[in-house]
Order: C-alpha cells, then structure tokens, then sequence
C-alpha cells in the first residue's frame, strides 16, 4: 500500500464524508474549478459533510504536515492553491433557515446564491447576492461581495451578523461580534486562510420590486456611452445600480440572433423600488443611443441573475479586476484605444461598474474592507495568454490604482491599506501560526 493510499485508508475512519486520492474515482471532480485554467493538484480531497468532518480533516492535515486548502463552487480559485494540500470541499454543508422578523439568514457553506434569494423572495428580503446565482455564498462573502444593488445595499461583508468556523487547532467556533473579535473584522473582506467557515448568518434587506436587467447597444456607439455613463451616475440617487460592458460576443445559438458575434456595449441597470421610477432614472442612458435589445423591466427577486448574464459553465479564462478614482476623459479615451471598436485586439469583456453610495460608508461594525473611495471598479476578462489584457491594464496605469476589490481582483492585488495588511498578517500569525490554512 502506499503512502498516500495509508493516508487516505487513515482519513476515512475519522470522517464521514468521502475522502479521495488522486487515483480514486471522482477525485477531480472533488476540486473541479469554474476557471478551467486552474489546474488543482491537491494531495487528497475530503468531501466534508458537516463540521466534524472539517474538524478531523483540519486536524489530521495538521498531524501529517500538510497544508489545508477549501473549495465549494471553485469560483474562487487561483493557480496553486490547492496545490498538494488536503483540500476541503464544503459542498455538501447546505443549510438555509430564514428569520423574517430578525431580517436574517442562515447559510451553510455549500450553498450558492441562487438558492438563497429562492428561500428568502417569499418573505420580501433579499440577501446581498452577487450578480451570479451559482456563486457560493461563502467565498463572495469572505472576500466582501459586491452586488449589483451594491450601491443600495453597501459590501455583503457588510452585512455578516455571525460565522461559524474551525480554526487552524481543529476546533470549531462561533465568531461575531462579541465573540473572536479579531476573526469577526478579518474574516469579513480580509479574503480567508484563517479558517474553514462552515457556516454564516447575513442580514437581509425588505426589497418588494427590482427594476433591471441590460440594455444592448451597437458597439460603435460605445464613445458616446462611456461618456454619457459618467454623466449620468454623477447625478443618480444610491437605489440606482449601473454598469457599463465593452462585449465581444461569439457567434454561438445560446445567443439572441441579434446579438451573436457583435461587438456591443452593454448596459447592465438595477433598482430596487417601483418601475416608473427606475424608468424615469434610467432614460437617458436609453436617449443616448438607439437599442439592439432591452431587457430591462420589472423582475421577481429570484430572477436577479437576468440583470448580469454571467456565465453558468465552466470556461477558461483570463481575468483581472482595479480600481478607478474617477472617470475622466483621458481614462475612457485610452480605455477606448485598447477595447473600443477600432481596437485590433481587445479582450472579451471590459466592464466599469460604478460604486460609491453605501460601499463607500463604513459599516456599523469595521471589517477588513481597507478601501472604500474608489470611483468605479473595472474588471477584464479575456483569453488566457492573450497579451490585450495586460496591456489594457498597462494603457489604464496612469488612472487605476494597480490593485482590485478582493472579490473581483482575479490577478491583481487586493486593495487595502498598509494598516489593514499588517492587522490581517498580525491575526493571521495569532490564530495559524504555522501557516496551515491557505
């Protein structure tokens, strides 16, 4: 028997959940990633059922010298990180329980945002959902969410009233805000590594109407509707949520025939209040140009992914997320010279999303989220090994900040401040010492 197959034979006699090496049968699957670029190699994978599952799992891993990696969706992957660890997936740790009259939710780690915003619609409270409903909710959350009523309802971190978690020693606990206060600000925007989050409680938000989806324009267009874009946020109220997306569109049937294989600008609209009011706010943007498709109107909350579109499948990508302190001129020109329609290479997708409102107020309760006055995030997503990504960050230097929101970075840095990184690195040291936990 080897090694590992003693390992493995040793694991599964303290959980109850499978545990898997690299020559078993559904391994890959265990630690399958969304970004099909990301190549995991873990040394074995636990398929953890419950918290005692992630407890042995911490421990043993600790016992064997090998580092502890999670996943759930694999949304939240990076090369390497589950690279010879003993990978922890929480998929299987589902659990939602809705407090109406507290306005709170209770979440297990395996579950995804689409199932939440399912559970909660009956009682008119949505959760602060990312635009994508198959998202785990607890790596968006760790990593302080942005969602498409950000601007409304400020960062998911925000919103975290209590975590349960085990800890690099193997025990589990509770952490909030009266209890593991130092875990309570980290873990909430600071990214993980300093524990397996089994489970969460978020507050909600009375949301009785939401207004959105996206409006699609000829990509010729595009100068006029940066430029309008500007503009028109300066002058919206907190409700109004926009983004604007450069999109090169394949040529696939999944599309509306009107839209394949063009380059279009898109414009991505959410209000949560009555639809003639998110109409009035949103008719200028619909004055600027003429439409190829509008899809905006009034949606149940459990439609909130139509506002995004995001992908559902698996795919290889390139992506990397900044920051923008303000939208000048010379910023959409040069954002134009590298993926505007007389770009000879451009990537696939270039959004600027507008933030301040409640992103940009502190929260009741401080968390890790170090920066919070940035204008707009812009995120880029284009073929791997394709040099017009880099070099549209490289065009973009003189305005970004060189450094991304933590839950839409992709290869960038996390934007924080020098306080907060050595703060995170001082909790860091406290509570894993030896460096465990990725």
């Amino acid at each position: 028997m080897s090694d590992i197959d003693m390992t493995v034979k040793q694991l599964r006699e303290l959980v109850a959940g499978p545990v898997l090496g690299p020559d078993d049968q559904g391994f890959e699957a265990e630690a399958v990633t969304f970004n099909t670029t990301v190549n995991a190699r873990p040394a074995l994978v636990v398929g953890a059922l419950d918290r005692q599952d992630v407890a042995a799992s911490v421990r043993f891993a600790a016992e064997q010298g090998l580092a502890v990696a999670v996943t759930s969706t694999g949304h939240g992957a990076v090369p390497g990180g589950m690279d010879g660890a003993l990978v922890i997936n929480t998929s299987r740790i589902r659990e939602i329980s809705v407090d109406p009259q507290a306005r709170t939710v209770r979440i297990g780690a395996g579950n995804r945002w689409g199932e939440v915003v399912e559970a909660c619609a009956p009682f008119g409270l949505m959760p602060p959902a990312g635009a994508a409903p198959g998202v785990g909710v607890v790596g968006y959350l760790l990593g302080g969410g942005l969602s498409p009523l950000g601007r409304v309802f400020g960062f998911a971190a925000d919103h975290v009233r209590a975590l349960e978690i085990v800890t690099a020693d193997g025990t589990h606990r509770r952490v909030d805000a009266e209890q593991h206060e130092d875990l309570f600000w980290a873990l909430r925007g600071g990214g993980g590594g300093l524990g397996v989050v089994t489970a969460v409680e978020v507050g909600l938000f009375p949301v009785s109407s939401l207004y959105g989806g996206t409006v699609f324009y000829p990509g010729e267009h595009a100068a006029d509707l940066l430029r309008a874009f500007r503009d028109w946020n300066d002058g919206l109220p907190d409700a109004a949520c926009g983004s604007l997306a450069l999109q090169r569109l394949p040529d696939v049937p999944q599309l509306p025939e009107p839209l394949r294989g063009r380059f279009v600008v898109a414009l991505r609209f959410a209000y949560p209040g009555d639809p003639a009011e998110g109409a009035r706010l949103l008719a200028p943007m619909r004055a600027t140009a003429e439409a190829i498709i509008d899809t905006v109107g009034e949606l149940p909350l459990t439609a909130f992914g139509a506002i995004h579109n995001d992908p559902t499948e698996p795919m290889p990508v390139w992506d990397r997320g900044d920051l923008l302190p303000a939208l000048p001129d010379g910023a959409i020109d040069a954002l134009l010279s590298a993926a505007g329609p007389q770009a000879a290479d451009a990537p696939t997708l270039v959004e600027l999303r507008r933030l301040g409102g409640a992103l940009a107020r502190a929260p009741r309760q401080e968390n890790a989220l170090g920066v919070r006055d940035a204008a707009y995030t812009l995120f880029v997503v284009g073929a791997p090994g394709a040099p017009s990504g880099p070099g549209l960050f490289a065009t973009m230097a003189p305005w970004t900040l060189g450094a991304g929101l933590p839950t839409m970075r992709g290869e960038a840095p996390v934007a924080t401040t020098p306080e907060v990184a050595a703060r995170l690195a001082k909790i860091k040291a406290t509570w894993d010492p030896a460096g465990l936990l990725r």
